[in-house]
């Protein structure tokens, strides 16, 4: 007999030589790439310097960016990266690691509900397709809330399947509805009430669609809401009770504002996500459709797992479809659900969309040869001189990894005639390592985007008493690095809220900022300021004196020091 697992499933059979050295690869290519690149504004930049400031104030209550009391989202990624600087320090890595970790998170755990829902097949199949689609794979790799969110939901939708499926005995119900519940509190703490409200809005609209009334019968509510506001409930009282102004912004201004009207100036066209759907499933394109529409036909009695799946993708991509304000993570959550039933229809022996990902993945790599071989017809590519020199260094990573595409695709179409699984192991691992190589190549971007180049030359100046002025715009990533927090001038940026209840942290008006600037000359302060490059040549114009000390096409950086 075989041993059970913690929720009482008996032991799977031993993962094949192959899969084991997959797994071992797989994670120290992940793991060496959440320290590969610079921190990229503005996401990641914001989220590391809150965490910085959090360990540096010693206030885990009110989350702050650039000194500004910051409610727009729950602390739970601010906690986890605050707990990770002051473990082994400040870093890329060190920032990225939470979203690396619940990326893997929900890329194992995918796989194991997949395994113990369907079978082993199922489960190894999903984990693979999810650990390279590219915007799973890409987003693991990115300092942003999203990543963590979709995380936290992936343990909500395989708690529920792992509870809810027809062979769970009650222990396992219960156990996997305490997991389901404990899911849906780490996403509140993640994002807010989406991480509720989501997966109840799939649970009702699944017992309609499936005409399963019963499981509402065994969704465990008084253990699960217990559980669910011992986690939640501490940090909201505590927030509320240090600053009264946070119950409305959050739940009003931040959320039911954020979905119904255009205040935060995040709206897009109906099919926002569509393309971005595309984009965020490559290389599995090919089976996208086939297995929504075999999820749609299959009727069965019991609990439908592939129904609550189908669900669970079509209401959340529709949800933030219709939602008034969009941003392309935001459809991450559906990534996990589509795995598996991309999964499940290839356990079917339906092998033929693989030659479709095949042909869609050459057709893809031959696009990004006939970018890379006319580049320089391409006027998108050659807007000023500067950001040219930083595409041309950029093209020989879209020349090989096109090139990659375009021959693994190839290969899978010739592949999938002679021996399928291992055409899925193809199309994930070159699919995997194109999403990698994209990104490692547009460090030289990246740097440039986050200002590091200029590092070197505002730290010959820069103290801790130093004033730094932001003029017209605020850099996201620049105050990790430096350590420093700036005084923004002008432009609020998004702590506008903030700002109002703490009015004397930033200079509203550029005429202020300018005599503020002479009274430092005045006084013999040394004063910086980063400026916008229109702003810069205004002040150049007036005459107000100021030394550059860099500058790019997007900032020009001065210093109130002439000698």
């Amino acid at each position: 007999m075989t041993d059970p697992s913690p929720l009482g499933h008996p032991a799977p059979r031993p993962l094949s030589p192959w899969v084991w050295t997959s797994i071992v690869v797989f994670l120290a290519i992940w793991f060496y790439m959440l320290g590969a690149r610079t921190l990229v504004p503005t996401d990641e930049g914001r989220y590391a310097e809150m965490a910085r400031e959090m360990v540096v104030s010693g206030d885990w209550i009110t989350p702050r960016l650039n000194a500004i009391k910051y409610f727009e989202k729950p602390p739970l990624q601010t906690w986890m990266n605050a707990i990770t600087f002051e473990l082994f320090g400040l870093g890329e890595w060190q920032a990225r690691l939470w979203t690396g970790l619940t990326g893997l998170f929900g890329v194992f755990l995918l796989g194991y509900t997949g395994t113990r829902v369907f079978n082993p097949r199922v489960g190894i199949t999903a984990a693979a397709v999810l650990a390279s689609s590219f915007w799973w794979a890409g987003m693991g790799h990115v300092n942003s809330l999203d990543m963590g969110l979709s995380g936290m939901m992936t343990l909500a939708l395989c708690g529920l399947m792992l509870a809810q499926r027809d062979q769970a005995t009650p222990t396992q119900q219960r156990n996997g509805m305490l997991l389901c519940w404990l899911g849906m509190a780490l996403a509140t703490l993640s994002k807010g009430p989406m991480g509720i409200v989501l997966p109840g809005a799939v649970l009702f609209i699944y017992s309609v669609v499936a005409r399963d009334g019963l499981i509402w019968r065994r969704l465990h509510l008084v253990k699960g809401l217990l559980l669910f506001f011992a986690v939640t409930t501490p940090w909201f009282v505590l927030v509320s009770r240090a600053n009264d102004e946070f119950l409305h912004f959050f739940f009003i201004h931040e959320h039911w504002e954020r979905f119904t009207s255009k205040v935060h100036h995040r709206d897009g066209p109906w099919f926002y996500f569509i393309p971005l759907l595309v984009l965020g499933i490559f290389p599995w394109l090919g089976l996208l459709l086939q297995s929504l529409w075999r999820s749609v036909r299959q009727q069965s009695s019991g609990f439908q797992p592939t129904r609550l799946l189908l669900v669970w993708s079509v209401f959340i991509f529709l949800f933030f479809s219709v939602s008034s304000s969009k941003l392309p993570s935001y459809i991450l959550p559906v990534f996990p659900a589509l795995a598996l039933l991309i999964a499940c229809h290839l356990d079917r022996k339906a092998y033929r969309g693989l030659i479709a990902c095949g042909l869609l993945m050459s057709l893809f790599g031959l696009a990004g040869l006939g970018v890379w071989t006319f580049s320089d017809a391409i006027p998108a590519l050659n807007r000023n001189a500067y950001e040219a020199v930083l595409n041309r260094a950029y093209l020989p990573w879209v020349g090989v990894v096109s090139l990659l595409m375009f021959l693994s695709g190839i290969g899978v179409c010739i592949l999938s005639r002679i021996h399928p699984q291992r055409t899925v192991w193809l199309l994930a691992w070159s699919g995997f390592m194109a999403g990698q190589l994209l990104m490692l190549g547009y460090e030289p971007w990246g740097r440039y985007i986050a200002g590091v180049e200029h590092l070197a030359a505002i730290q010959q100046e820069l103290k801790p008493e130093t004033p730094l002025y932001a003029v017209g715009q605020y850099e996201q990533a620049l105050p990790f690095y430096l350590r420093h927090t700036m005084i923004l001038v002008e432009h609020p940026d998004e702590m506008e809220f903030g700002l109002q209840h703490e009015p004397q942290l930033w200079i509203p008006k550029r005429d202020d900022f300018v005599q503020q600037w002479l009274a430092h000359q005045k006084t013999g302060i040394t004063a910086m300021a980063i400026l916008r490059p229109d702003i810069y040549r205004t002040f150049s114009g007036q005459g107000l004196p100021m030394r550059v000390l860099s500058q790019d096409p997007r900032r020009v950086i001065v210093s109130s020091k002439l000698n």
